[in-house]
């Protein structure tokens, strides 16, 4: 899962950042429209968090934008508690929620958990690969009918081999799709982390899983 959060007041973007991390979500921070735009056109999202009154582009040109190229994130906007006409907008350009200000970080997070169960719902809840279980709401992992307890970044690499489940994943699709663009990469961190998630998924069955293609990457099969 990964989540993008475009808003203007810093002091705000970094309590949000904060509190995502807090719950164990994947994300990116944007200050501005158009710095905003240009990732939500580069990563596929499953969720964006959009203020209104943005630097450069505003939100309302943003939401018309994606949809216009059919990337079809559920979209929470944010805007002023008196502002009906923002709200109305907002879910006519494409939006799918919003969220006035100010508001509790409780309530944003359960929006937001509402838009990933509502997306999920559109597809498969729980993923399974031979004796492998994932579930995606819980947020629980299972091999053999053993329970696994994965960290956050060890779940979002498993997942994203389940859905890519017999392909060849490479180093850099990895970082990219389970770190931030903070990430500053580091030759050996997917090495460990891989090491990390064999150790819990594979060590303690005879049926090995996670495999490694030599000079290439990774593959689940």
């Amino acid at each position: 899962m990964r989540l993008l959060v475009i808003e203007d007041e810093k002091q705000l973007l970094k309590l949000i950042g904060k509190r995502l991390k807090e719950e164990g979500y994947v994300f990116d921070l944007a200050s501005d429209g158009k710095e905003g735009l240009n990732f939500a056109e580069s990563v596929e999202y499953d969720c964006i968090i959009l203020d209104i009154m943005l630097p450069f582009i505003d939100g309302f040109t943003i939401i018309q934008k994606l949809r216009s190229k059919n990337i079809n994130s559920p979209i929470i906007i944010l805007t002023a508690k008196s502002a009906i006409k923002d709200k109305v907008i907002g879910l006519d350009y494409g939006a799918d929620d919003y969220i006035t200000k100010p508001f509790s970080f409780e309530e944003l997070i359960a929006r937001i958990r509402a838009m990933l169960r509502r997306k999920l719902d559109e597809k498969e809840t729980v993923m399974t690969y031979e004796d492998l279980t994932l579930d995606l709401i819980s947020r629980e992992v299972y091999r053999n009918n053993i329970r696994i307890e994965l960290t956050t970044k060890e779940f979002a690499i498993l997942e994203y081999f389940l859905r890519n489940k017999g392909r060849i994943l490479t180093k850099s699709q990895i970082a990219e799709h389970v770190w931030n663009y903070e990430f500053v990469y580091q030759s050996n961190i997917i090495e460990v982390y891989i090491r990390y998630l064999r150790k819990k998924i594979d060590d303690n069955f005879e049926k090995k899983l996670i495999n490694t293609v030599r000079g290439v990457g990774y593959k689940l099969q």
